[in-house]
């Protein structure tokens, strides 16, 4: 069981690294780009799950052409600060066969769960993948996909806000902060 104390003085311990007005700019710069290179695609737009909710949903109200939206939840976290083996936990119901597809998260940490999701849907038959994400974490190795639009990015530390969460919680804040290093 999380200890609501330990959440409450993470957040107010965090560093902001992004106030709201610069996520929703950066969310804007996003949209523009997909509009420009998807408005004729007719896209299957999949958010990944849960981290995923909040950009999508941002996303979606900016994106003025014909999409289906879809859902999928593959995860190695599950609340936890450290990924693990990946688990499935629902797969999109919408045919992915000769479709375009947008995935959409809140991060691209790592990169193997999106490489992964990646995977599966050019093997469900999208005709091609793209993967937008709210922040790119720069790591010094390199990742098995990248992402084709990227709304910001940071170093290597574990962040939250703005859909991503710190064991779960605190997605809902509207900036995107960092944990304090200990």
């Amino acid at each position: 069981m999380v200890d609501l104390e330990e959440i409450e003085r993470v957040r107010e311990e965090a560093q902001l690294l992004y106030p709201e007005a610069e996520v929703e700019q950066a969310i804007e710069r996003m949209a523009l780009g997909i509009g420009r290179d998807l408005c004729k695609a007719n896209p299957v737009v999949l958010c990944v799950l849960n981290g995923g909710i909040v950009i999508t949903g941002k996303l979606l109200t900016r994106l003025p052409f014909p999409l289906q939206l879809d859902s999928v939840h593959a995860t190695r976290y599950g609340g936890a600060v450290r990924g693990r083996e990946l688990r499935w936990l629902h797969e999109p119901g919408t045919d992915l066969e000769g479709r375009t597809v947008l995935l959409v998260d809140d991060i691209l940490d790592e990169g193997l769960t999106l490489a992964a999701i990646r995977e599966y849907c050019l093997a469900k038959g999208a005709f091609e993948v793209r993967i937008a994400v709210l922040l790119d974490k720069r790591l010094p190795e390199k990742k098995p996909c990248e992402a084709d639009y990227v709304g910001l990015s940071c170093v290597n530390r574990y962040v939250f806000g703005s859909g991503m969460d710190y064991h779960g919680y605190l997605r809902n804040l509207a900036g995107i902060y960092a944990c304090r290093d200990r």
